[in-house]
């Protein structure tokens, strides 16, 4: 069966009248996750929802809404009236790349290979392919541009997050789950998880 046509219309991409981001986007893609509707922006009020689904618990979620929609929605609506709803447009999410950061995503938002491995290159020493708790603070503070208090709010948030919700027993945070995440296809696996684990403890609970 042939595909849905994709329309780029306005710059924005859909299929069937859903919003797509575009495949060599990661950055798009790793945003997508929390544009629940697929209507190609993201609300405070999606943005808690896919915190909630990844295992992060109500104070959190509220403060990732707040932090991110707050900070992203005006860079990514040029040329647009303020709004108390504080949208963010998923398709203009490059324009809100904050400085500090390990230059994985680029301009465009699209991965660079090479800035990916150089992470583990400069500071992955105690295992090759993750980063302790203290070599991710030597990552935070390598990337710190001058006087990009901003900035270096943003990544330290960001990667504290993820190291939360992803280390392993041993307090390791592995290059795949790192890599995942800049696509956003460890958001979905995550969520999937959850999922699939409530499922299968409400069926247990019924049984019993």
């Amino acid at each position: 069966m042939a595909s849905s046509p994709v329309s780029d219309t306005n710059n924005k991409q859909e299929v069937g009248g859903r919003f797509v981001p575009k495949e060599h986007d990661s950055l798009q893609r790793h945003v997508a996750f929390f544009d629940r509707n697929h209507d190609g922006i993201v609300y405070p009020w999606e943005t808690f929802q896919g915190f909630r689904a990844i295992g992060c618990g109500i104070l959190l979620s509220s403060f990732s809404a707040i932090f991110i929609n707050f900070g992203l929605s005006r860079q990514t609506r040029p040329g647009k009236s303020f709004s108390l709803l504080f949208p963010i447009e998923v398709r203009n999410i490059h324009k809100a790349k904050h400085g500090s950061d390990s230059g994985v995503y680029d301009s465009e938002g699209r991965f660079v290979p090479s800035k990916f491995e150089e992470i583990f290159i400069k500071h992955a020493h105690t295992n090759g392919n993750a980063l302790t708790s203290e070599e991710l603070d030597g990552l935070l503070k390598a990337n710190r541009e001058p006087n990009d208090r901003r900035g270096w709010l943003a990544a330290w948030t960001e990667w504290k997050i993820l190291y939360l919700l992803c280390k392993d027993k041993n307090g390791l945070l592995h290059k795949d789950t790192i890599r995942a995440v800049y696509d956003g296809s460890l958001f979905e696996r995550m969520e999937k998880e959850r999922s699939e684990a409530a499922a299968a403890a409400a069926k247990k609970k019924d049984i019993a």
